[in-house]
């Protein structure tokens, strides 16, 4: 592979983002105590993960009056930079139910529906091959023993979180939304808080009529629970090098709409391809797709969740899961399940997909990290709700034995390792990096993990960062239907019903090098669901070209840090505000 200065093809990771984490992202001491705010744990992520840490250490305090006075008037803050809890999240979702009903154990599932987070149990399922745009063909459930999906529960993430922050809230929790988190507080070697971000600035950083400084936010613990690379986990890590000996962490995008339709689907179903994805191991394209059935109790409306999920690693820059999710819907199989009906949510957002060997440690001095935060998805079964939850209430746990002073956070990652998230993500820890060598070829080796549990292949396979990967501009661009507003959307239309509010006059949050080879522009440009990169018309066909970044338009998906930039935290109270994925 050529360098930077030679001629391409070229690899995102050579045009690295203008960003030190550690220098901008970790402050190095409080400030005075009468300029503070102190709280007891800090919770950065008002997700399903952040929510449900929470929601079990108040259970925890709720039962130890002695430690809740310990902690102040604000013994737990969730810090959320979206309008509200759920705001910036999505998922497909079918999530596995045990952790939730261990949560809250007073709750049915029929409980859940009354709150609207929920939408029925999966009762049928199936899978198919599509080898084109006209033909499916069905594959046994049993053959996928991960897509087996019987008595899981389909729920809206979003709706979920809404949910559990009133949950947290009746149980003591102090909410910040529309708060973005931008400074981890680190001094002497341990994290003493964050740092909340300035209000009120325009274009250029100047304050305006209504700026409100941020303030530091001071907490005995803090929980990064950020979601998929969220810039303050990103600076922990590399503080406190805790992806030392791990495996570089790889990502993956999904883009989701929501469909009220006439007819009711009964079942779940995914399709494991190859189309609309190009087979040649040239392309690299790996990905599926899923459609849930959602009963609506409160409308009695039935509902669709359909999306596709493409990893980051390919090399056709003009990759587009926004565009491929439009054509996967001319399929047969899909028009027969929409006809009739009307487009009512749209999402997207990136997915750590590196599994168990990429993992990084999870405790530091004072921290933790839960959820997508630490990597703990199931990319292989598209899983990973159950797992969010699961590490919010071992994070809890762990938290009040160390205010307790009986053991140190550092039990935390014991527990996860001999939980359920430990043990499904070590039996599928060598399933996806197969996939890195091509569908057609990596499948074989790949299924046979799968179907042994991780027994074959023996050791741990290696991953390369999707970055990595020299691009080109290849034809996927060439299949993708055009928009009629109808049945196939664009870009801006679909950010538009996202309920994308930035303000025209707010400071820029992306950063990424505004002159790179055209390869890399065009990588970035079909990526972006939101359509927040450009190259401008009167650009040249070859060399470099310079890159507008429309970043009013971001919905916080966090693709551009997988693929050469980097995703910084937003004005509290920007981006999208998601209600129903």
């Amino acid at each position: 592979m050529s360098g930077a200065n030679g001629s391409g093809p070229h690899a995102p990771s050579e045009y690295p983002p203008p960003v030190d984490s550690v220098k901008e992202f970790i402050k190095r001491e409080l400030d005075p105590e009468d300029e503070l705010i102190e709280v007891g744990v800090a919770i950065v992520g008002g997700g399903t993960a952040g929510l449900a840490c929470a929601n079990r250490l108040l259970q925890l305090l709720g039962d130890d009056a002695e430690l809740m006075e310990q902690l102040g008037e604000v013994p737990v803050a969730v810090i959320e930079k979206a309008k509200t809890c759920g705001g910036h999240i999505m998922s497909g979702a079918v999530m596995r139910p045990d952790p939730l009903l261990e949560l809250f154990p007073d709750m049915t599932r029929e409980d859940w529906r009354q709150e609207h987070f929920a939408f029925g149990e999966v009762k049928k399922e199936s899978i198919y091959a599509l080898p084109n745009g006209k033909v499916k063909l069905p594959v046994p459930v049993f053959a996928v023993p991960n897509f087996k999906n019987h008595g899981n529960e389909v729920v809206s993430v979003s709706a979920m979180a809404r949910f559990q922050q009133v949950k947290a809230e009746e149980g003591g929790a102090y909410i910040l939304t529309e708060t973005s988190a931008t400074q981890l507080i680190v001094e002497d070697g341990r994290v003493v808080g964050v740092r909340s971000g300035d209000k009120g600035r325009g274009k250029d950083g100047e304050p305006l009529g209504n700026f409100e400084p941020g303030t530091d936010i001071k907490a005995r613990v803090t929980v990064l629970a950020e979601g998929c690379w969220g810039h303050l986990t990103g600076a922990a890590i590399k503080e406190f090098d805790l992806a030392d000996g791990r495996e570089p962490q790889v990502w993956e995008l999904g883009v989701k709409e929501v469909w009220k339709v006439p007819k009711p689907l009964d079942r779940v179903i995914h399709t494991l391809g190859p189309w609309p994805l190009k087979v040649s191991s040239k392309y690299g394209q790996v990905g599926g797709t899923w459609l849930y059935p959602m009963k609506e109790e409160k409308t009695g409306d039935d509902l669709v969740s359909i999306g596709f999920v493409v990893d980051l690693d390919y090399a056709d820059a003009t990759t587009s899961v926004h565009d491929l999710l439009q054509q996967f819907k001319l399929h047969p199989l899909v028009k027969g399940i929409l006809e009739g009906g009307e487009r009512v949510a749209w999402s997207a957002k990136a997915l750590p997909g590196g599994g168990y060997w990429s993992m990084p440690k999870l405790s530091m001095p004072g921290a933790v990290l839960v959820g997508d935060a630490g990597g703990m998805v199931d990319a292989a079964a598209l899983k990973g709700v159950h797992h969010c939850i699961k590490s919010g209430i071992l994070a809890a746990e762990a938290i009040y034995k160390s205010l307790k002073g009986t053991e140190s956070l550092e039990s935390y990652e014991q527990a996860v390792e001999e939980s359920s998230i430990g043990q499904e993500l070590y039996q599928v820890r060598n399933v996806r990096q197969p996939l890195q060598k091509g569908f057609v070829r990596g499948a074989p080796l790949s299924g046979a993990s799968i179907m042994s549990k991780g027994k074959v292949p023996r050791g741990r396979l290696e991953w390369h960062r999707g970055d990595a990967v020299p691009m080109f501009v290849g034809k996927t661009k060439d299949s993708y239907p055009k928009p009629d507003g109808k049945y196939i959307f664009d870009k801006l239309s679909s950010v538009y019903i996202s309920g994308n509010s930035t303000r025209d006059d707010a400071p820029n949050h992306i950063r990424v090098h505004k002159r790179v080879p055209r390869e890399i522009a065009e990588a970035w440009t079909w990526m972006c669901p939101a359509g927040v990169y450009e190259i401008p018309e009167d650009a040249p066909e070859t060399g470099p070209v310079d890159v507008i970044v429309n970043y009013t338009n971001c919905v916080q998906c966090g693709a551009i840090t997988a693929k050469g930039g980097r995703l910084t935290p937003p004005e509290g109270g920007d981006g999208p505000l998601y209600r129903i994925t």
